[in-house]
């Protein structure tokens, strides 16, 4: 019962930080509020309803109407707040990351309760953070951000390898989220920061 409490309080601020997120990205592109919402709910639940549709179950957000509502909340929190979070110019790129690591770990638990193998596991949890950013931008006419440079689905499994480590220590479920949380929102920063990235794929290498 406190394992289902902890998941759900991950999946509603994985919500929450997903759909300002998405939201942000709809305003700069000068969207409408009904345009944002749309990007707002595409980035907080695609990647969970592609996990769920995978798990063969209802897809999360068609159980309660939370995440929907908490949607709502992110799109007034950007509507009237926008201005004074604008000058915070990195606040966006800490609320993706945020939704990146809690959506990850919502993942991650959501396919062991059904019963799938840690390597499985991990894949949901990287398809649940990473998916919703991949909607979002083709909806905005942006390139994926998983496919830039920059470090993200690799966070993503880093999290849910030492998710898998942890548990197989006999670490607690709630200090296992809390440490694979830092350690995705930590990657992520320090690889921003110091402009780390995976090799770039050359054509012409080996010719």
């Amino acid at each position: 019962m406190e394992q289902d409490i902890i998941y759900k309080i991950i999946e509603l601020l994985g919500t929450f930080a997903f759909a300002i997120s998405g939201i942000r990205h709809a305003a700069a592109k000068h969207f409408d509020w009904f345009g944002g919402y749309v990007c707002g709910i595409a980035v907080a639940i695609g990647g969970g309803t592609i996990r769920d549709v995978m798990l063969s179950t209802t897809p999360f957000w068609m159980t309660t109407p939370l995440y929907l509502i908490c949607t709502a909340f992110a799109l007034l929190t950007v509507a009237f707040f926008g201005k004074w979070m604008e000058p915070l110019k990195n606040a966006w790129f800490v609320f993706d990351t945020l939704g990146l690591a809690l959506f990850t770990i919502a993942g991650i638990q959501k396919s062991l309760v059904f019963g799938q193998p840690f390597w499985v596991a991990i894949i949901m949890g990287c398809i649940t953070g990473s998916a919703g950013g991949v909607i979002r931008d083709v909806l905005l006419n942006n390139e994926p951000v998983i496919f830039h440079r920059e470090i993200y689905a690799m966070a993503c499994v880093l999290g849910g390898m030492a998710y898998w480590g942890l548990a197989t220590m006999g670490v607690s479920v709630e200090l296992n989220v809390v440490i694979s949380f830092l350690l995705i929102c930590l990657t992520r920063f320090l690889a921003v920061r110091y402009h780390i990235s995976l090799p770039v794929l050359n054509e012409n290498e080996g010719a």
